[in-house]
């Protein structure tokens, strides 16, 4: 059986060292809702980030 993740959102955001905690929250509680959450810093502005929600 193949597994298909769909990107439903993504924002850019402005960086802040606190982000990964919120990420991972929102991993750990909502995962049984077959969701999961990114992050990731944006190439071109190191100031900014990009957080995006998944289906699974």
């Amino acid at each position: 059986m193949e597994s298909k993740i769909e990107i439903i959102s993504t924002v850019k955001v402005e960086h802040s060292d606190d982000l990964y905690k919120i990420v991972d929250s929102l991993n750990r509680t909502l995962k049984r809702e077959n969701l999961m959450f990114g992050l990731a810093l944006d190439d071109e502005d190191k100031q900014k980030a990009i957080f995006t929600i998944y289906r699974t």
